[in-house]
C-alpha cells in the first residue's frame, strides 16, 4: 500500500496559478503527475477559502496572540480543576477531623 502524497501550500498556490492560465487541467496534471482532480479541488478550495485557503495538516494557522490565548485558557482550566480537587479533599479531611 502507498503512502498518501502530500503537497505543500506553495506547491498548490502554484498549480492553481498555472491552472488559470492554461487551458488543459488534464494536460497540466499529467505533466506534473497528480491526478486532475486534485486541481479542480485546489481551485474550488481556494475560491471558497481565499483568505487561508490550505491551512496545512488539518491544523488552522494560528497568529502568536491567538496561540498564547489557547494556552493561557488551557492553563486556567487546569488550575480551576486543581482548585477544584483541593477543595474536595479540604472537605474530606475537615469532616473527618471534626
Amino acid at each position: 500500500m502507498s503512502k498518501r502524497q502530500t503537497y505543500s501550500k506553495q506547491f498548490k498556490l502554484d498549480v492553481i496559478q498555472q491552472s488559470y492560465r492554461r487551458d488543459n487541467i488534464r494536460e497540466l496534471a499529467d505533466e506534473l503527475g497528480i491526478d486532475p482532480g486534485l486541481i479542480y479541488a485546489w481551485r474550488s478550495k481556494y475560491k471558497t477559502q481565499s483568505q487561508q485557503p490550505f491551512p496545512g495538516k488539518g491544523i488552522p494557522s494560528q497568529s502568536p496572540e491567538e496561540k498564547e490565548l489557547a494556552e493561557l485558557k488551557k492553563e486556567l482550566a487546569d488550575v480551576r480543576m486543581e482548585r477544584d480537587i483541593l477543595k474536595k479533599a479540604m472537605g474530606i479531611f475537615t469532616k473527618k477531623n471534626g
